[in-house]
């Protein structure tokens, strides 16, 4: 009898234990797999974020998921439920837990080597960038020189300054075709000046200066700089970091899934 009343509150001090807690902070969480294991702090900054990894990995919902798409020298990705029993050379990419977080991008959470960030739909379907309910990506990259950075950085101001021309001049098509139609020459011209005062305006309070953290991180361990600022970071490797260059580089198919499933399970150490 003595023995089952130990067992009975040894087994309610484990249920306890396990009892989920959100809100809690400095969380740290363990993905396991059979090339090894990576030790993730999650970031205090994006409580959405970590809230919603640490309920999903409390509920073992990421539990013979797989790593469904890897690319050297980019990222692993996974987190689709989808991909549980899926067939060899099935598309995944799409599954979830039906709902979306709001983005919590912040200045000084980037793409260095080792973050794990959310994946999410395109920007013309998803204009806030909201994150996927549950699938993520972790961060290899490349070590740039100064040039290399430099040039990356001249190409995503080039990028953004084009994709807000494209928004502004959508924005007064309507006017600028009716100013065409009738004629209207000099408002057309007026009309046109008007736009390029406002995407010059636009870019300079939006244009894209790496801080001096980027920089040293992108020039000694590498990353992904041109993702910065939009898709939410919300954690980082702590321990384990070569296990993504071994999961990168596994031999995958067109759709840069590996021709061995790569399963996980997420634990919550912290």
């Amino acid at each position: 009898m003595k023995n089952l009343i130990c067992i009975a509150i040894v087994f309610l001090f484990i249920s306890c234990q396990q009892k989920l807690e959100l809100g809690k902070k400095d969380r740290i969480v363990q993905i396991e797999t059979e090339y090894g294991n990576l030790k993730i702090r999650l970031y205090d900054e994006t409580p959405a974020h970590r809230d919603n990894f640490v309920k999903l990995a409390h509920e073992k919902y990421f539990d013979g998921t797989l790593f469904h798409r890897v690319i050297d020298g980019f990222m692993i990705q996974g987190g689709d439920p989808d991909s549980k029993g899926a067939k060899l050379g099935q598309r995944l990419g799409e599954g979830g837990p039906g709902y979306q977080i709001p983005a919590e991008i912040k200045a000084g959470l980037f793409h260095k080597r080792g973050v794990i960030a959310a994946a999410r739909e395109g920007d013309d379907v998803n204009p806030e960038k909201k994150s996927a309910g549950s699938q993520f990506y972790i961060a290899q990259g490349k070590i740039y020189t100064p040039g290399e950075l430099d040039t990356l950085q001249t190409k995503m101001n080039g990028r953004l300054k084009s994709s807000i021309f494209k928004k502004v001049q959508e924005k007064k098509a309507e006017l600028l075709s009716k100013y065409q139609m009738e004629g209207e020459l000099d408002k057309l011209t007026d009309a046109i000046d008007g736009i390029k005062l406002e995407v010059d305006s636009i870019f300079n309070s939006e244009k894209i200066v790496l801080s001096k953290e980027q920089i040293e991180a992108y020039t000694t361990v590498g990353g992904i700089p041109h993702l910065d600022g939009n898709y939410t970071v919300f954690g980082e490797v702590i321990d384990g970091m070569d296990l993504i260059d071994s999961i990168a580089g596994v031999e995958k198919d067109n759709f840069d899934r590996p021709l061995k499933d790569i399963s996980m399970k997420i634990k919550i150490l912290k």
